[in-house]
């Protein structure tokens, strides 16, 4: 009997290899992705200007990071005793407006850096709506509690979402030509919106994704979003809130895009490192047996041999935790 709804997903044609490097934008869900890379030991930045869930904002933190932009006292504003930025999250806010400068250009300066030798850029996008300051008329990317009456709610079209990221491709290719843009939509249910109205946000999304994949050569659509809502479409794989999935569905997605996106390479050092972080995690009965001291023994040999077949990635401390 078959129980769940199950679905081909489209091989990369860009593989992702254990050391390319990584790049991750947009909403909290790419975070969670972003995480497991982390891991399994890739070299990655994820959201520059931390967790943003509209196209529009999420293409002005890739732009800075293009362009190398510095923010300086005009680009912030003062509320709530903190000084704080549109175009970022809370994180970057703080009391003193030299240390929220210099966490959000430090973070930008990072990210030009890497974005110019980038392999793949995974772009997540989780809600078409967007919030218009109305003393300036421009779209922002946190409200920073402002009051709500301060901001007008509008919806996203599918051609402003296209037209901003073709300019935004172009900007990448030209600083470099061999990236690989790969776009998913959160399978955050954004209810805040209403259940109406966030199926018509993510159909908006979807839209302007497939139109940009079917444009551009280096963009590949990953179906996250699918994969948590028509395969698995069960509230057990999501938190008490209803609305965000659970690990157990994370760690599904991470597993549907390990088949589809990785290398066979990289999904031998994937399987093999999972073992090597297992056995950091055990924690023996008698640290000081015999039996642990042969446990630890095999591991650090299996870390060094990982180490010699793969010498762009850092295993320092768990060889260090092994030898000890």
């Amino acid at each position: 009997m078959k129980l769940k709804l199950d679905f081909e997903i489209r091989p990369f044609e860009k593989k992702i290899n254990p050391e390319d490097r990584l790049f991750f934008a947009g909403s909290c869900f790419s975070e969670n992705i972003a995480t497991l890379f982390e891991r399994y030991k890739f070299n990655t930045i994820t959201n520059t200007h931390g967790i943003l869930y509209n196209p529009y904002s999420i293409a002005v933190s890739m732009s800075d990071c293009l362009l190398a932009k510095q923010y300086t006292e005009k680009d912030l504003f003062y509320a709530n005793e903190t000084w704080n930025s549109f175009h970022h999250h809370s994180r970057f806010s703080h009391p003193d407006k030299e240390k929220c400068l210099a966490g959000i250009n430090e973070q930008i300066t990072r990210a030009y850096a890497h974005l110019r030798s980038t392999d793949h850029a995974f772009i997540t996008f989780g809600s078409a709506y967007a919030y218009k300051y109305l003393k300036t008329r421009e779209l922002v990317g946190n409200c920073h509690k402002i009051p709500q009456q301060e901001f007008e709610k509008v919806l996203l079209t599918k051609e402003e979402i296209v037209e901003n990221y073709q300019k935004l491709i172009r900007s990448l290719q030209n600083l470099n030509k061999n990236i690989h843009i790969i776009f998913t939509v959160s399978p955050v249910r954004y209810t805040r919106d209403g259940v109406v109205e966030n199926n018509l946000s993510k159909a908006v999304l979807l839209q302007a994704i497939h139109e940009l994949v079917n444009t551009n050569a280096c963009c590949t659509y990953f179906p996250a979003y699918e994969i948590v809502n028509d395969e698995l479409r069960d509230y057990r794989f999501f938190e008490e809130d209803m609305v965000h999935p659970n690990n157990m569905a994370i760690n599904y997605v991470w597993e549907r895009l390990v088949n589809a996106g990785f290398s066979e390479k990289t999904k031998e050092l994937v399987n093999e490192l999972e073992l090597i972080l297992k056995a950091v995690a055990h924690r023996p009965f008698n640290e000081n047996s015999e039996g642990h001291a042969k446990f630890k023994a095999a591991h650090l040999k299996k870390c060094r041999d990982l180490a010699s077949r793969f010498p762009l990635i850092d295993f320092s401390n768990e060889e260090k935790y092994f030898a000890s």
